[in-house]
Formats: structure tokens, C-alpha cells, sequence
């Protein structure tokens, strides 16, 4: 798998796509406006930039696109208007692979700056948007070029499966299953990437530069745990079944790796300083229910609509992967077993997403 051509979320604004079932990702940045907040300004009130750029790593399509973006300027625009001072003009610059929905993003751009001026009123600075398409594995902008770098619910993306997952058959991913090879060979792949992408972002960003990253994680120090891997599972057993049924082959399952590690607090605080390039201001974990709008439905619409917005919100993520392994013949059906096996584990027990959001400065 070429995960730099598969990988990229349902683009459009269609029934499956990213746009219309990112509620928990929203529902994270929303959880994280904190921590940014208190990084952009501590970052604007120390050097008052007349230009301030901004890069949002793994930007995918959809109005999560801009929200992180709408966050950090209106932190910035309140300093301004507190001091007293001329608000700087922004250069926002938005990353994703090459196969991300990029034409959506650019139809919006005028309707979002619009809606900014609105809000912002007559003060605000200009904004200019560039998309940037390229893996953030490896250098995407030029030297010293960037205050703030922020990115949500990407980096626990590989750049490619890890090798040496052979005796993992009949999993999809790490599963409690799976041999203490296969955990090896997932984290070391995590650390490599982890710690290339800080090199690169060391690069990029100005001396005091700050970024602010959210990683889908885990609690637990086991890679194998629940927390980390159980949704998964589940995706596993519903593909297992239709091997078991002579739906799918069962080599073409065994084949099948999900290019993703989501790594503790611990993982991520080693790599970081093992780079040597950042101070850690702030590293804090935090949950989000697997169905993201579980606090809207009552108690006898949570099994069924919870496993179908859980589904949804899966598939808006992994149909290019599962499509571009298996063929799109077998969609519907992975997903209508995997929404009834996700409703039912829903109604048994907790299910929540851990993520672990670091921010940093530049030395």
C-alpha cells in the first residue's frame, strides 16, 4: 500500500464524506482552543510579528478545515484590540496529502474570509490561504518561515505500513492478538516518523515559534490495550466474518494493515525530547465518546443511532483505504456488519477516543 496516494479522508460534502461526519475531530479541536489560545498569544505578545503564519497540518476538507484557523486568529484579534495595536496581516498555509479533497477547501476560502471580516470587524488584516499538498514527513515549507504549526487527529497516520506484520493474520491493525513483533514494528515505525517530523518542523519554524499538536493516543503504556486499538477490532471481526463466509479472501485480510499507530504520553514526550529541539509547555490528555453526539439522542436511540454515527465517522476515514485493498464491491456490507458490532459493544461498555495533545516552543 502506497500510503501517500490512499490515504486521504471521503472528500465532498456527500452523505459519506469527512465534511459531514468529523463531529468528534470538531469536538476535539473545540476541547484543545485552550491550549492554542494560550500558545498564539503567549507567541504573538512576545515578538508582535507584522505577518504572522500560520501552518495547519493535515487540513482534510470540511468546515474542521477552518476552525483550528478561526481560533487562532480571534485569539491574536482580542491581544490586538486589549493593547491596542495594528492586528498583523495572517498567511495561513494548509497541508495534506495530494489525494485530500483540496477543491472544497478552495470554494470555501472566500465564504470563510467573508464570515472573519464580519466577525472581526473593520481592524482585521488581511488573510491569505495557500494549500500546501505533500506529506509533512519530510519538509513542506522554507527555513525560519513559521510562527505557529498546529495539527489535530493526523499524526497518529504512518507514512507507510510498518514491515514485518506477516504473523499478524486475521488483525487489521494491533489487536490483543497480535505478537509482541508486531507491537515492535508499529512503534518503532511511530518513532521514526514522530521524530522525522519534528526534525523537519525545527527546520521550519522561527526561533519562539510554537506548535500545538492533537494525536489520537492511548492511556495505557500497552499498545495492545483497548484504548488504543479496539475500533479497530471491531473492523476486524466484521471482515473477519465475510472471510468466514467467502466474502472476501482470507489472504487478501491477512494483507490488509492499517497504517496508524496511536502512541501514550510517554512515547511522544520521548521523542520529543530525544529531538531536542522544543520545550514542552504543556502535555495533557482528554476523551471524547466514540459517538459524538451521544448527549443528543435518548437512551432508546443510542444503540442503533450511536453504531450508525460510530460507522459513519469510520467510514468517512477508512473507505479509500479498504477501497483501494479490497474493492469498493465490499463497502456497503463492511459497514453495515461493522455499525452492528460497533452498537453493540456501545450498549456494553465505554467507549472513548484518548487524545494526547502536546504543545511546544522552539528553542
Amino acid at each position: 500500500m502506497e500510503v501517500v496516494q490512499v490515504l486521504h479522508m471521503n472528500g465532498g460534502m456527500g452523505e459519506t464524506s469527512y465534511a459531514n461526519n468529523s463531529l468528534v475531530q470538531q469536538k476535539v479541536i473545540t476541547m484543545t482552543k485552550p491550549i492554542m489560545e494560550e500558545a498564539i498569544t503567549s507567541l504573538y505578545c512576545r515578538t508582535f510579528p507584522t505577518t504572522l503564519t500560520i501552518a495547519d497540518l493535515g487540513c482534510s476538507s470540511g468546515p474542521n478545515t477552518f476552525l483550528a484557523v478561526s481560533q487562532l486568529i480571534k485569539s491574536v484579534q482580542a491581544v490586538c484590540r486589549k493593547l491596542g495595536k495594528q492586528p498583523p496581516e495572517y498567511q495561513v498555509l494548509l497541508n495534506d496529502l495530494p489525494g485530500n479533497d483540496f477543491n472544497t477547501i478552495f470554494r470555501s476560502i472566500s465564504s470563510f474570509q467573508d464570515k472573519l471580516k464580519n466577525q472581526m470587524g473593520s481592524s482585521f488584516g488581511p488573510c491569505f490561504f495557500t494549500g500546501v499538498p505533500g506529506s509533512f514527513y519530510g519538509r513542506l515549507f522554507a527555513t525560519s518561515t513559521l510562527h505557529f504549526v498546529h495539527s489535530s487527529y493526523s499524526l497518529q497516520w504512518l507514512s507507510q505500513v510498518p514491515e514485518g506484520l506477516e504473523n499478524n493474520k486475521g488483525n487489521i491493525y494491533i489487536a490483543s492478538t497480535s505478537p509482541p513483533s508486531v507491537l515492535k514494528a508499529y512503534r518503532e515505525q511511530f518513532q521514526r516518523d514522530f521524530s522525522y517530523f519534528l526534525k523537519c518542523r525545527s527546520k521550519e519554524l522561527m526561533g519562539g515559534g510554537r506548535m500545538v499538536l492533537t494525536i489520537l493516543g492511548r492511556k495505557n503504556e500497552d499498545p495492545s490495550s483497548k484504548d488504543g486499538c479496539y475500533i479497530w477490532e471491531l473492523m476486524a471481526m466484521a471482515l473477519n466474518d465475510m472471510v468466514s463466509e467467502g466474502i472476501i479472501e482470507e489472504e487478501k485480510l491477512n494483507s490488509f494493515n492499517i497504517p496508524q499507530y496511536t502512541p501514550s504520553p510517554l512515547e511522544v514526550k520521548e521523542e520529543v525530547i530525544k529531538d531536542g529541539s522544543f520545550i514542552i509547555d504543556r502535555l495533557e490528555v482528554s476523551e471524547v465518546n466514540w459517538n459524538a453526539y451521544d448527549s443528543e439522542f435518548s437512551p432508546s436511540d443510542t444503540l442503533d443511532e450511536g453504531g450508525y454515527s460510530v460507522a459513519k465517522c469510520m467510514r468517512a476515514v477508512a473507505e479509500p483505504l479498504l477501497v483501494s485493498h479490497f474493492g469498493e464491491g465490499i463497502i456497503e456490507e463492511v459497514f453495515r456488519r461493522y455499525r452492528e458490532i460497533v452498537a453493540d459493544c456501545m450498549s456494553k461498555e465505554k467507549t472513548e477516543f484518548i487524545n494526547v495533545t502536546i504543545s511546544v516552543t522552539k528553542r
